[in-house]
């Protein structure tokens, strides 16, 4: 009758003081996705924030990036192409911020917006770069999309 829990659930059964069979299932944490991908002109882009980049940001800005992006609204233009620079340069070497730029600039005449920036391409990269857990980042990317629809 245990067999029935799947394939990938691990089931230990312990007995209580009180002569009990206790039943626990062993579930796997789900992993993070491994990168968000923008696609701009056809092509999917990998964006990611390493450690090291993070660290770079923060000393750019004297802040940490949750407040970065955070404070006030949807940070400056300039901003998110900078962390969308440091997300997508370890994943596409030599990647200048002239060639971001490039790519919001196309990105645009496929439909894009900022606001599309924002929600649908920083925030999901933060999501994939731990700074939320599984949960916020699905509650928070819902509320996103609540915001980008009044809007």
């Amino acid at each position: 009758m245990s067999d029935l829990y799947g394939l990938d659930t691990e089931i230990d059964v312990e007995t209580t003081e009180a002569g009990f069979e206790e039943v626990r299932l062993k579930v796997e944490k789900p992993k993070r996705k491994p990168f968000h991908y923008w696609q701009v002109d056809g092509k999917d882009y990998k964006l990611k924030l390493t450690t090291a980049m993070i660290g770079k940001l923060e000393s750019k800005y004297r802040t940490n990036m949750l407040t970065l992006v955070s404070d006030g609204g949807i940070p400056p233009l300039s901003i998110m192409l900078t962390i969308i620079q440091a997300a997508i340069a370890p994943w596409e070497h030599g990647i200048a911020y002239q060639d971001v730029q490039k790519l919001y600039d196309r990105w645009l005449l496929e439909g894009g917006n900022q606001m599309e920036l924002f929600t649908e391409v920083l925030m999901p990269t933060l999501a994939v770069s731990g700074f939320f857990t599984e949960k916020q980042a699905a509650s928070m990317m819902e509320n996103l999309k609540d915001v980008d629809e009044l809007l």
